[in-house]
């Protein structure tokens, strides 16, 4: 995990990388300190991070216009603001802050954001396929489904579709525990994907209608509501 911490204050930043240090002690990681937005900002476009730590009053660059320019280049990068004034807690929404932290900054508030991240980016895992004679990476959480289609598979996604040589139960196992069912022996479908269920037919995101056999048009309601029971925690 890459991580910036952009404050003015010197000191600060060294107390706040130790502390982080601490924490994350377990985990394999980066740490980049910047003193101001503009030198976060090229290194973000050169290599972006995964979660940013912005004091909100900094001279060259304030943390909320800095963290403007930030999400412009990525919608999935985690903005945390560090600031002794809540009352600019209204403008994060602006750019989808995931949280703020009140100097000096609580341990066990800074390890809540650190589990939260780590977490949702365990979800959001990516898949290798090979394609064209190149390897492409797929992000898992845009796929709707999965088509057999003889020795290939065909993978359809909300950016487009993918045709791989591979086997259609080996991605069944691959992906078991990240909200895939398999409907029909040609189909394995993401279950955040699905928008209802059709008599015998599982109708998804995209539109498209897609054929569920007879024995597993209850397992299949069993796991929609697993799902949605566990996503709601």
């Amino acid at each position: 995990m890459r991580i910036a911490i952009c404050d003015d204050e010197e000191l600060f930043r060294k107390e706040f990388k130790t502390v982080l240090d601490k924490q994350l002690a377990e985990l394999d990681y980066d740490i980049d300190t910047f003193p101001d937005g503009n030198l976060l900002f090229d290194s973000f476009c050169a290599c972006p991070y995964d979660l940013v730590f912005l004091d909100i009053e900094m001279p060259e660059m304030d943390g909320i216009t800095l963290a403007k320019k930030l999400r412009s280049k990525s919608e999935s990068v985690f903005i945390v603001f560090l600031t002794s004034h809540i009352e600019y807690a209204l403008e994060g929404y602006e750019v989808n802050a995931l949280r703020y932290l009140t100097k000096p900054v609580d341990p066990g508030k800074l390890k809540e954001v650190l589990s939260y991240v780590r977490d949702t980016k365990s979800k959001n895992r990516q898949i290798i396929v090979k394609e064209d004679g190149g390897d492409v990476l797929i992000d898992i959480n845009s796929i709707i489904y999965m088509e057999s289609m003889d020795k290939n598979v065909r993978i359809v996604t909300s950016n487009g579709e993918h045709i791989t040589r591979y086997n259609i139960s080996d991605y069944e196992e691959q992906l078991k525990n990240s909200g895939f069912f398999r409907i029909h022996r040609g189909y394995l479908i993401s279950l955040a994907k699905v928008k209802k269920i059709a008599k015998s037919d599982a109708v998804m995101d995209n539109g498209e209608l897609l054929p569920v056999s007879r024995s597993n048009i209850k397992p299949l309601k069993e796991a929609l509501y697993d799902f949605v029971e566990r996503a709601a925690f």
